[in-house]
């Protein structure tokens, strides 16, 4: 069972999420939480595996909880994945920043959402079409990268950045293992370490590195 904590300052909202949510095989609604602080404290309580997260809550907002739970969580981290009707890149950065996991506009259909759940829980990471577009857009205005490796990438072997590019194009591991000829179980290592030496925990958080640091560069249409 996936173990899911619904957050949410909207009362109607919350209760249709976790209406879909508890009608699903295979998906578990452990808690329900009002605003940031609630959130943070229940799910240090009930160890969810994902948080559904409204990133405009009271008292503590989305961002910060999201950096709150896991920073205090033990592993395995939760799964963050931030529903929101905003799509705006300063919220969208700030959450990846903090650790979340994917991002799916709160009008999404509910088979996406579902699908949402499942793949965050799974390690996985997830954004929807118009997030997506955004974080490319604007990293098209970035200019490009200078020769060489960026300096917080200098850590890594030249396999584990060929892993970490193929992470910043939302390649699953069994797609990096098919494209490098490597066993699935290889390339989580790979992944793994990577991740370590960057200080992430999150694959979330390792594209915005990919990216940030010039590794990878968004073609220009």
């Amino acid at each position: 069972m996936i173990r899911v904590l619904v957050v949410d300052d909207q009362d109607l909202l919350r209760a249709a999420f976790a209406a879909l949510l508890r009608a699903t095989d295979g998906i578990d609604v452990v808690g329900e939480a009002a605003n940031g602080r609630e959130a943070v404290d229940l799910a240090a309580r009930l160890r969810p595996d994902v948080v559904l997260m409204d990133l405009r809550l009271p008292e503590v907002d989305g961002v910060r909880a999201t950096e709150l739970i896991l920073d205090a969580a033990e592993p395995p981290r939760p799964g963050i994945l931030v529903l929101t009707v905003f799509d705006l890149d300063d919220y969208v950065y700030a959450a990846l920043r903090a650790g979340a996991s994917g991002f799916l506009l709160k009008d999404s259909p509910p088979e996406t959402l579902l699908t949402g759940v499942r793949t965050v829980a799974d390690g996985g990471m997830l954004f929807g079409p118009t997030i997506t577009r955004r974080l490319v857009e604007t990293y098209m205005r970035v200019p490009p990268p200078g020769s060489g490796i960026p300096v917080q990438l200098s850590g890594l072997t030249q396999r584990e950045l060929a892993v970490l590019r193929l992470i910043a194009t939302g390649a699953t591991n069994a797609e990096i293992a098919e494209h490098l000829v490597l066993s699935e179980g290889t390339v989580k290592t790979h992944v793994n370490r990577a991740m370590t030496k960057l200080g992430v925990s999150s694959r979330a958080q390792a594209v915005v590195v990919a990216y940030e640091s010039g590794l990878v560069v968004p073609r220009r249409r």
